[in-house]
């Protein structure tokens, strides 16, 4: 059953009552893993609802239905999000954003707004759907295609959470890990003679492998990618490529990266404290 205000009940019994035309607008809020949130709508002009403004004639969203059923079934639905190319997010085309994973795992919901000046404000709505970003099925220039699984995708995870294995679970620099990110944060810009996959950096350190880039200014701003490979002092190599060649000067910030192992845990972090991982934890092995 679905949450609704008094006055939205009341207006739609109203509505129902009198065969009134009702107007509506579907709503969208996408909120990343950063914590970023867009809000917007496929209706002819912007929306303000709930203290939020949903954009208009930006991106738009088609394909993401209305399912009730009973049981724990996981809903999975593939949405078509379109925009024009200059449509940006964090500074970065939306398109190049969603292949370089900025929407992995990005919680999505549709609601369903009524305008009319009979409500409070004059909009009222309910929450249609609620999930995430399962998968990225695919990427153009002007329209993705993207699996959304609703939240009881969660049940299908293994269970127990966390495993016995030599290396550690915890992601590096989060809550478990309790590394801190600024201390192993390194500012820098591109040198003459970069690429798409090589920056050439006299800052490059042998502790950033297996970290990340994130271009901060410049075409590629707002791009993240893996740094596979370090020549110390001299270069950084990129395990994808970025999307357009870099600038001499754009800027970027380079972070220290893990395996995860203990050795590493102690030797590059002193923190070994926290790590959860059982590195004596004998192989499995066949009996017969």
């Amino acid at each position: 059953m679905k949450q609704v205000s008094f006055p939205l009940k009341t207006y739609l019994d109203a509505a129902r009552k009198s065969d009134a035309v009702m107007t509506i607008a579907d709503c969208f809020t996408i909120t990343l893993a950063t914590g970023d949130a867009f809000h917007l709508t496929n209706y002819d002009q912007s929306v303000t609802w709930n203290g939020v403004t949903f954009i208009a004639n930006s991106a738009l969203i088609d394909g993401l239905k209305y399912k009730c059923s009973t049981g724990l079934e996981v809903d999975k639905q593939q949405i078509t999000l379109a925009a024009y190319p200059t449509t940006t997010i964090k500074g970065a085309p939306l398109m190049r954003a969603i292949a370089d994973g900025a929407f992995d795992g990005a919680k999505v919901q549709r609601w369903r707004v009524f305008l009319s000046n009979q409500l409070t404000g004059g909009a009222d709505g309910v929450l249609l759907f609620q999930g995430r970003v399962s998968t990225i099925d695919s990427v153009g220039r002007t329209q993705a295609k993207i699996t959304v699984a609703s939240d009881l995708a969660v049940l299908e995870y293994d269970m127990p959470h966390n495993l016995f294995s030599a290396t550690c679970s915890h992601v590096l620099y989060d809550q478990g890990c309790t590394v801190n990110k600024g201390l192993f944060t390194f500012s820098g810009a591109i040198a003459a003679g970069s690429s798409q996959t090589t920056i050439l950096w006299s800052g490059a350190n042998i502790g950033m492998l297996q970290g990340a880039l994130n271009m901060e200014t410049g075409l590629n701003a707002g791009i993240r990618t893996t740094i596979s490979a370090v020549d110390p002092g001299v270069a950084l190599g990129l395990l994808y490529p970025l999307p357009a060649v870099p600038v001499v000067g754009d800027l970027f910030n380079a972070y220290f990266g893990c395996d995860h192992t203990q050795g590493t845990c102690k030797a590059k972090f002193n923190n070994i404290q926290h790590f959860r991982g059982f590195p004596f934890v004998p192989p499995v092995e066949m009996s017969v």
